[in-house]
């Protein structure tokens, strides 16, 4: 049973239907369910069990992707209702009721795993629509977007609204909706295909249901439980209730004009800003425009080309209405940033547009988004099929016989719902800026899934999300994303006992050291929270990995670099040739002998895995595989010292050659609980002082941070932590990649400091499995003061640190059943339940920081 979970929003049951003075308006809201929607089916033969009655149907005009299609179902109530359906697509939907959309979905799954939303509808007596707008796009969709069979599929929760509601059973009819067509994304490989849409051929008002065309829907195959159902074709869809709530949706009137101008032609990417070229007298009414206060009238035979500054990093659904213009184009370009020359390489201070480009990084064309042709109508509102990103958006309006008149531009900005339920404050004005910029990072980075990156490739990659887990785990009590991750990941394993790189995704990638995280990843989640389901339904996955692993062992007692992409960290300059002895041996993010050969970084994590898979068997009662995973890891150790430890340096080698040496090492040797003690005291100094380390960039620096909170070199962090108070400087809002020059601007590894200032400064950290103690070891270096509350599972933990010339002064509260210790200045003070002061004269603390 799982313990102090989240309050519970769904379960409940459909309401009842009110009486007829309650309801005027239809209305809609979404529901979470954790069971199916039917009762199990014991009494039927093995093989029809979890079937339901309603069939998946499609557009006769739209069997093959890409398309765009439309399914339209008009019923009648007689008494005001309240009832409930369900409802999926694939690949996806846009749902109306009425001509209002209502939802979006199908929450992203993989391929036996499709999500299915669930609506309560209020509805008043009469006449009612249902349209429901899906989209396929095959082999154009985003990467980590999976489809079976395209199709659309709505089941009512009450089974005599079946001829009224269900597909396959009711009157739905369809239609291909015209004026789609795709364009390549460029650069932003993994995101899927963009839209060109021409109005000309566009179905207006097909969200009603209005317009000719429609017919009869296709039946295809049954709708069923994916965990009843026992024979199913691999190309029909397993459904399972969503496990997430909605994505926020919230419109956003906003953005500053930056540059406008009369450009010589549409291919702007060679085109620099040059602030000669700029149309002060316009810029008023373009600004007027974007707020929302007044519509915009562009001539007829017009180009103008709009930089807009959001001065916040989004992830929206941009759309805009307008009237007449008849064949006038608009193409709404977004970016990360501006290149300083055409061949976009470099980026520099991101609040710089004077003479820089708006380019897209190796394709050098115009850039990534969606372009419009008007068809002279009236009040005419574009949008996307899916969302697009970044801090700018170029605006290209070019019109031809007619002036466009644009009555409205506005965002509808999404993503997960997750927000900071305590919050932290330091003495340190530039470390306080770096918190809303890994909040903003992370927020960018979480949608139906985690993402690596919202702008290039949109993909959930274990060695990221590792990372955003433990952000999250510091900032609230929702932990439905991280749960999920588990669990897509277990989901993607293969027969070797490995799991795919990244979930879901259409194109399968193995890197090795990311199945040693997820392992990692769930220790993780053991720690934080108190859930012993889930860990046992992840047990399987731990042991098939470590005994993937096993099978490499040589005769030395030490792991063969596997097969696969052995990524750790973007250390150092790449190279792009088969010389990895540059750049400190690293190639490609591989370290030295990780391609063929003895790896010392992966040999290192392997054994602190082997470790982590211990205590998750201890904590599911095995203790005889207990005993087996911490054998395994302790003569895994004793194998590494012996390989890799350098008498003349004083440190752990990457290779056995002892040619190269890294952070990696250092710090997953340190990191290890099984390490000898007297190899720790020459391993801190080394990694506090030795500057021909191969560094850590931004992504391993989490796992470098682990191991100065574990030596107490809070110096060190601080120093290292100046990256990101560094971003500032720059002009960014959220953090990069990697180091300059980076790819992307947004990515969601780089925002664990927000992690590190709870657990590694402030140190708050789990003292054991389920967070049933605490332990509070904070790292100040030369702070005065540090203030941070904390989400646990039995309510809050907050620590207030205040530090003058006499003293230090702790004031904790901790929920009521919870203890633990306080660790300052090396002496440990219990922890009980409720609010406690402690205080440690000054001296003695500054005596025991420099021992």
């Amino acid at each position: 049973m799982r313990l102090n979970a989240m309050p519970k929003i769904f379960d409940r049951p459909a309401a009842k239907s009110p009486s007829p003075v309650e309801i005027h308006t239809p209305r809609a809201s979404r529901v979470l369910l954790d069971h199916s929607p039917l009762p199990q089916q014991k009494t039927t033969a093995p093989w029809m069990r979890g079937t339901w009655p309603c069939r998946w149907i499609g557009c006769p005009d739209a069997l093959t992707a890409p398309f765009v299609a439309a399914f339209r179902n008009r019923f009648t109530i007689h008494q005001p209702t309240t009832l409930r359906i369900h409802v999926t697509a694939d690949e996806r939907y846009d749902l109306f009721l009425n001509g209002t959309r209502i939802g979006r979905g199908s929450e992203r799954g993989d391929a036996t795993h499709w999500f299915f939303e669930s609506y309560d509808l209020t509805l008043p007596v009469g006449q009612h629509t249902l349209v429901a707008r899906i989209w396929a796009l095959g082999e154009r969709a985003p990467v980590a977007q999976i489809s079976l069979t395209p199709g659309f599929y709505l089941m009512p929760d009450d089974l005599q609204q079946l001829q009224l509601l269900g597909t396959g059973c009711a009157a739905w009819d369809c239609k291909r909706l015209g004026g789609y067509s795709f364009r390549d994304p460029l650069s932003a490989w993994g995101t899927g295909a963009r839209l060109h849409m021409n109005g000309a051929d566009f179905d207006w008002g097909f969200e009603s249901g209005d317009g000719d065309g429609w017919k009869k829907s296709t039946l295809l195959h049954e709708g069923f439980n994916g965990t009843e159902k026992n024979d199913a074709s691999e190309h029909h869809q397993r459904l399972f209730p969503a496990t997430l709530p909605p994505m926020i949706e919230e419109r956003r009137n906003l953005g500053t004009i930056r540059h406008l101008s009369t450009p010589s032609h549409n291919e702007t990417n060679a085109l620099p800003v040059r602030p000669q070229d700029h149309l002060p007298h316009e810029v008023r009414d373009w600004q007027e425009l974007l707020h929302g206060r007044a519509t915009l009238t562009i001539p007829a035979h017009t180009r103008r080309r709009a930089l807009i500054d959001l001065e916040d990093y989004y992830c929206a659904y941009p759309e805009f209405v307008t009237s007449h213009g008849k064949n006038a184009l608009v193409r709404l370009l977004w970016n990360e940033s501006l290149y300083r020359e055409k061949e976009a390489i470099h980026k520099d201070n991101r609040d710089a547009v004077d003479n820089k480009f708006f380019t897209t990084e190796n394709s050098l064309k115009d850039g990534i988004g969606d372009s419009f042709i008007c068809e002279g109508g009236r009040s005419r509102k574009f949008e996307t099929l899916w969302w697009e990103c970044g801090r700018y958006v170029e605006i290209l309006v070019e019109t031809q016989d007619e002036p466009l008149i644009i009555e409205s531009i506005s965002l509808r900005e999404t993503r997960y719902p997750l927000t900071s339920d305590g919050g932290i404050k330091t003495s340190d004005s530039r470390l306080n800026k770096v918190i809303p910029l890994a909040l903003r990072t992370l927020q960018m980075c979480a949608h139906e899934t985690y993402m690596d990156c919202p702008y290039y490739e949109q993909l959930m990659y274990i060695g990221d999300t590792r990372l955003q887990a433990l952000t999250t785990y510091v900032l609230t009590n929702d932990d439905r994303l991280p749960r999920k991750a588990l669990q897509q990941f277990d989901w993607s394993r293969r027969s070797t006992g490995l799991t795919l790189s990244r979930a879901p995704s259409r194109v399968l990638q193995t890197i090795p050291p990311f199945s040693l995280c997820w392992i990692g990843m769930v220790h993780d989640y053991a720690q934080w929270r108190n859930d012993i389901d889930l860990i046992r339904q992840l047990i399987p996955g731990v042991r098939a990995i470590s005994d993937y692993f096993r099978l490499l062992v040589n005769a030395d007692g030490l792991i063969r670099s596997p097969e696969g992409w052995n990524f750790q960290d973007w250390a150092e300059t790449q190279n792009t040739t088969t010389d990895s002895s540059r750049s400190g041996g690293w190639w490609y993010g591989v370290p030295p002998d990780g391609v063929n050969g003895i790896s010392g970084v992966l040999n290192w994590q392997a054994s602190l895995a082997f470790q982590q898979a211990a205590e998750l068997e201890a904590l599911t009662g095995d203790l005889e595989m207990a005993a087996r995973q911490s054998a395994f890891a302790q003569r895994l150790t004793a194998a590494c010292v012996k390989a890799f430890w350098s008498e003349e340096r004083g440190l752990m080698a990457d290779d056995l050659a002892h040619q190269h040496f890294s952070e990696h090492s250092q710090c997953l040797a340190v990191l290890n609980r099984s390490l000898p003690e007297p190899f720790a005291p020459s391993l801190a100094r080394g990694l506090a002082h030795d500057p021909a380390l191969t560094r850590a960039t931004f992504y391993f620096s989490h796992y470098l941070f682990d191991a100065y909170h574990k030596m107490g070199l809070d110096h060190a962090l601080f120093e290292r932590l100046e990256h990101w108070c560094h971003f500032q400087t720059l002009g960014l809002k959220t953090a990069l990649e990697r180091p300059e020059p980076s790819r992307s601007d947004c990515h969601a590894w780089s925002a664990h400091p927000l992690h590190h200032l709870y657990a590694t400064i402030l140190g708050v950290r789990p003292a054991s499995m389920g967070f049933s103690e605490v332990t509070i070891s904070p790292l100040l270096g030369k702070l005065t003061s540090i203030h941070g509350t904390l989400p646990h599972p039995q309510g809050q933990i907050t620590v207030h640190i205040d530090r003058n010339e006499e003293s230090v002064e702790t004031t904790i509260e901790l929920p009521d059943s919870l203890t633990g210790q306080l660790i300052l200045s090396h002496h440990p003070f219990p922890l009980q339940g409720g609010k406690q002061k402690i205080s440690v004269p000054q001296k003695i603390h500054t005596t025991a920081r420099t021992l």
